[in-house]
């Protein structure tokens, strides 16, 4: 007697069907609330270390509009509880201080100037070509590697010798040109397309012309950072200042600071209103730059 076997074909679904292997590795599964508590722990240790970064900002603040015995009185408190601004009052009446504001934003607006000039320099060593060039801007490259101090001697020497000490002129002039300002300038100019340039100059765009309404404008962003940059050397200046300006009428804010501290014993009221009035206008300018900072940073590839 003689057995029949029937064969049956496996159905489309049934091949599809796999049983997973027992070594292959299980896929995890992130749990939600995991993923919150971690995100909770994130937000709470960032949130306490902007707290901690901006505390000494904000007692400096509140310090500036407490009376004089509400600041030397225990226990200290970081909500002042009588607001005054005669500390303010009295730095631009009693002393000096207006002066020496009306001088840093000169510094700062003579130092502005070289934003320009070294944009240009940028722009040259970065799309034109000339005889030593490769020497000039490795010439340039060595200037970053020479402290400031090393050259403050001779260059007081050369602004005696041409009568600008004791000027706002001699205070702005070494920040009128930066060698790594240059060297950013022509990074950053690299990258903007030559195509553009020639199909202007096609279009029959003189130099001028090219620099001021196509470069410039396509370099927004490293000239905020520059700007940037600019303003904060020339606003916090404090040690040429005071070497070359023997006048005090021609102090920068920094060295009217440094002067206040020393006449003025105890009176923490108008030491924190002086110290403000350093501090604040730098915050605001990064404030309203900081777009372009950031996306100028980016491009330069500065980290």
């Amino acid at each position: 007697m003689s057995s029949t076997e029937t064969t049956v074909a496996p159905t489309p679904s049934a091949r599809r069907t796999r049983t997973p292997s027992p070594s292959a590795p299980a896929r995890r599964r992130t749990d939600p609330s995991s993923r919150r508590t971690l995100n909770v722990l994130v937000l709470t240790a960032l949130t306490c270390g902007a707290v901690l970064t901006a505390f000494p900002l904000l007692w400096m603040l509140s310090g500036s509009v407490k009376s004089q015995r509400e600041s030397i009185t225990p226990p200290p408190s970081l909500i002042p509880r009588d607001p005054t601004v005669d500390s303010y009052v009295r730095l631009f009446t009693e002393l000096d201080f207006g002066r020496y504001l009306v001088n840093t934003v000169a510094v700062v607006l003579i130092g502005a100037v070289g934003l320009l000039l070294m944009a240009m320099a940028g722009y040259a060593f970065a799309k034109f070509e000339f005889r030593g060039k490769k020497a000039l801007f490795f010439l340039v490259l060595a200037t970053l590697m020479i402290p400031v101090q090393v050259t403050m001697i001779p260059t007081y020497l050369i602004l005696n010798s041409l009568q600008l000490t004791n000027t706002l002129l001699g205070i702005a002039l070494p920040t009128l040109v930066s060698g790594f300002s240059i060297f950013l300038f022509r990074q950053f100019m690299t990258t903007i397309p030559t195509e553009t340039m020639e199909a202007a100059r096609l279009d029959g765009a003189g130099e001028v012309r090219l620099f001021a309404q196509i470069v410039l404008p396509l370099s927004k962003p490293i000239l905020a950072v520059q700007a940037v940059l600019t303003f904060i050397a020339g606003w916090n200046s404090f040690l040429w200042p005071l070497v070359i300006a023997g006048d005090q009428r021609l102090y920068t804010l920094s060295v009217g600071l440094s002067l206040l501290n020393q006449q003025i014993a105890v009176d923490p009221p108008l030491q924190m209103a002086a110290a403000s009035v350093m501090v604040v206008p730098v915050l605001v300018v990064f404030v309203v730059f900081q777009r372009y900072v950031v996306q100028g940073f980016a491009l330069s590839g500065l980290k």
